[in-house]
């Protein structure tokens, strides 16, 4: 627990610092886009000289750069990301009700990369060179080739339309319901990561296969599947969360694709739809969201690592 708040205390600060430089850099670029701030502003309004004059004080477009971006900063920091010119709504509760559905596709994903990526990995470790080995290598190196809006598309195609198995839209309501329709996109999002995390726990088991509890291990004579399971898994822990991280991570901001295809209405969908109607205020808040949902995610690994190595625990406690 003491290693934990050590940890805590100095990553949380270095997150908040970068957070801080991620919306300077995303509030700079939107700043810097072709067009005028005004007309994006307008978005469809009619441009009379009292409305401009309005936006140009509402928005401090007036002010220089680095104020109008502390102003803007003052805002988040109070939760006011500003209103959607699409809609007039506040930009926080539309991020707030799309982005469930994004997160809970994502953490779908993952655990199926998860579920299927290091079973496999074991495996192929376990029986390096042989024809188990080649097949996970070469269906790892087929499955990271394809695409996944075109994946998408086919298993939305195969499953949905000629087989019926699956909605093609939609989240549904209740838990079931959701889970049926989100396997098809989550299937989509993760097969290609599916690959990683497989070649990865196979790296991660080839190095672990030759120490010395592993050896003493099978010369108690105990069976390989318990062997792999019960001690190798702990081997290849460190760097599986790692990856499943970085997974994680993508799959959150990788969702755009996935949400279009299979049109489901979540946070991915909602920058799009931000992008196209030059919706500034919503695609600044939806940027800053993803952003601290990855830093958030990569503290949690950073986390993990203490429960899954004690030597860990001790050094951060020492």
């Amino acid at each position: 627990m003491r290693a934990a708040v050590r940890l805590l205390a100095w990553r949380v600060p270095v997150s908040v610092g970068l957070l801080g430089a991620i919306s300077l850099a995303v509030y700079a670029l939107l700043s810097l886009a072709p067009g005028s701030a005004e007309r994006a502003l307008l978005g469809t309004r009619p441009a009379t000289p009292e409305l401009i004059a309005a936006i140009r004080d509402r928005y401090h477009l007036d002010d220089p750069f680095l104020v109008q971006y502390t102003k803007w900063l003052g805002g988040v920091i109070r939760g006011d990301f500003g209103e959607s010119l699409q809609t007039g709504e506040p930009v926080l509760a539309r991020i707030a009700e799309r982005l469930p559905i994004t997160v809970g596709l994502a953490v779908y994903a993952t655990l199926l990369i998860l579920v299927i990526g290091v079973p496999l990995g074991l495996v192929a470790a376990a029986r390096r060179g042989r024809a188990a080995d080649r097949a996970v290598s070469t269906g790892a190196v087929l499955a990271v080739s394809a695409p996944s809006f075109a994946v998408g598309t086919l298993l939305l195609y195969v499953f949905g339309v000629r087989l019926a198995w699956f909605p093609v839209f939609g989240t549904g309501s209740g838990f079931m319901q959701q889970i049926h329709h989100l396997t098809l996109p989550a299937i989509a999002l993760a097969l290609s990561q599916i690959a990683l995390i497989t070649r990865q726990t196979r790296a991660a088991g080839l190095d672990v296969v030759g120490r010395d509890h592993l050896t003493f291990a099978r010369a108690r004579g105990l069976p390989g599947r318990v062997v792999w399971i019960r001690y190798a898994l702990r081997g290849v822990a460190l760097p599986v969360a790692t990856s499943a991280g970085l997974v994680l991570g993508y799959s959150i901001t990788g969702a755009v694709l996935i949400e279009v295809t299979f049109s489901l209405p979540g946070a991915g969908a909602l920058i799009v739809e931000a992008v196209a109607a030059k919706d500034i205020p919503m695609v600044q808040g939806i940027a800053l969201a993803a952003a601290g949902l990855t830093l958030l995610v990569n503290l949690f690994v950073d986390v993990s690592y203490l429960a899954l190595d004690p030597r860990l625990r001790r050094r951060a406690a020492a």
